[in-house]
């Protein structure tokens, strides 16, 4: 048995033994969500438009996650239009920031690796990099969404009565108690998958400019940047979409009520 095996095998049983039939339906969503991401990337390296697939893909993976979720239809429904609305926002945000950027394809440090091996793959690495920072905010968009949706639908099933403003101000409240741990899980797995390289710049004597400036850490500082920006979005924009749904269903038992 190779170590991923053994690996995904012990997540499985944990996730079974924690979750029950939700770790096993967790852990199956994980399973299509690879799945896709994979089919993208066939799609992708036979010439189909980069961001196109991409979109489709995120609408499809985001909703995968969400509706696969513990959460009620109420929350997992207002969650994923809320992500999907998101996904918009940082679409229009990442289109002209990567092209300004120009930190598609490989930088100085993979001129060795790439040596002898042609370049003229026929597909933009530009829009392979705006396809890359766009997946890369999926996880963190769909967490927050699901996470306030479920936590002010908690608070309208034990008070019904509750207004839209106050459901608004419940809202963000709780988005400031988890945004905090949403932005430095982001950052910790950024410093933790880079760890080799910056080890690398530090063994090539790079200055904190030239660190900076590299195309590699740039990319990636990029789509975490990116990241961050959907995780603070995605709390006032579920908010008021769950605030907007409960001020509508008051209002429908209102005018049933006076009839």
């Amino acid at each position: 048995m190779g170590s991923l095996t053994a690996l995904g095998a012990l997540l499985l049983i944990l996730m079974i033994i924690v979750g029950g039939k939700q770790g096993i339906s967790s852990f199956l969503s994980m399973v299509i969500n690879f799945g896709i991401l994979f089919f993208s990337i066939v799609l992708i390296a036979f010439h189909l438009p980069p961001i196109v697939v991409t979109i489709v893909a995120s609408v499809i993976l985001l909703s995968i996650t969400i509706f696969w979720s513990s959460a009620s239809d109420n929350a997992s429904t207002t969650a994923f239009q809320a992500s999907v609305m998101i996904l918009i926002i940082l679409i229009v945000i990442i289109i002209p920031i990567e092209y300004w950027a120009r930190v598609g394809g490989f930088g100085l440090e993979d001129s060795e690796e790439l040596e002898g091996l042609s370049m003229y793959v026929g597909i933009s690495f530009t829009k392979l990099a705006i396809s890359t920072a766009i997946l890369s905010s999926l996880g963190a968009i769909a967490e927050a969404s699901i996470a306030i949706a479920s936590g002010l639908d908690e608070i309208t099933i034990q008070h019904p009565k509750i207004s839209s403003s106050q459901l608004f101000l419940d809202g963000i409240v709780i988005g400031k108690q988890i945004i905090g741990t949403a932005v430095n899980t982001l950052f910790f797995g950024f410093f933790g998958s880079s760890m080799g390289l910056f080890i690398w710049f530090y063994g090539l004597n790079y200055s904190f400019g030239d660190i900076i400036n590299d195309k590699v850490f740039a990319a990636e500082l990029i789509a975490i940047i990116i990241s961050l920006i959907g995780v603070v979005l995605t709390i006032p924009g579920t908010t008021l979409m769950m605030s907007h749904r409960l001020k509508k269903i008051q209002d429908k038992e209102k005018s049933e009520s006076g009839k």
